[in-house]
């Protein structure tokens, strides 16, 4: 949802990365908040990530399809309880193909079969990484849904400058791939109270990113 008073116009940030306001209708967006709180109870639970030298993310992350922990994929979640994740839903690989055929008017046979779903509530934060883990190059496919974020999308060569900050609010659509499919990004900052309820979050932020993960068994 958008409180602007002017529709926000799609913009290419980098040659394939294209930002697209609006894309899911409320509608979506609530079966979407549904099925996240769904796989959040599990068979694996959403939970902070503890990264290998011992921090904690402050965002809570569940996957569906394929485990992510850092910094590799597994079917089972072995740092949490051990238990297989949920499977990749056949409409979460529609929504994928949709998505694309919206940021680049056609889906190539993009096929994700992992998501990685993030909830940040207002203090959490998203260091600058990229999307590495993933032996495919297809494009990664972001959705935002609840309050709004600074999603800052930078270059595929170093964590700092050139980039460029871009305002995700829910509902948005942003998709990267090409030349900017390894470009560092990050989340400095949410912005608290800017979620409409009637999305099915009332605060807080959801991102869930689709991906090909290019894995077999």
């Amino acid at each position: 949802m958008s409180g602007a008073l002017f529709p926000r116009e799609r913009a290419v940030v980098s040659p394939g990365a294209v930002h697209v306001p609006d894309w899911l209708p409320v509608e979506r967006q609530r079966e979407l908040v549904a099925a996240c709180r769904g796989w959040a109870r599990g068979p694996v639970p959403i939970r902070h990530t503890v990264l290998p030298g011992g921090g904690v993310m402050s965002v809570r992350t569940v996957c569906v399809g394929w485990h992510w922990q850092p910094y590799r994929y597994s079917r089972t979640a072995d740092d949490v309880n051990g238990a297989r994740v949920a499977g990749f839903p056949d409409w979460l690989v529609e929504l994928g193909r949709g998505a694309l055929v919206e940021a680049y008017g056609e889906h190539g046979g993009y096929t994700p079969d992992t998501a990685l779903i993030n909830f940040y509530d207002g203090a959490a934060r998203m260091g600058m990484h990229q999307d590495k883990e993933e032996r495919s190059g297809a494009p990664v496919v972001s959705l935002s849904i609840g309050d709004s974020c600074v999603f800052r999308f930078g270059n595929a060569e170093t964590r700092g400058r050139p980039y460029t900050d871009v305002e995700l609010s829910s509902g948005d659509l942003f998709v990267f791939g090409g030349v900017s499919r390894f470009a560092y990004h990050g989340v400095p900052k949410v912005l608290p109270g800017t979620a409409d309820p009637v999305t099915g979050m009332s605060s807080g932020r959801l991102n869930i990113t689709l991906r090909e993960t290019g894995l077999v068994g």
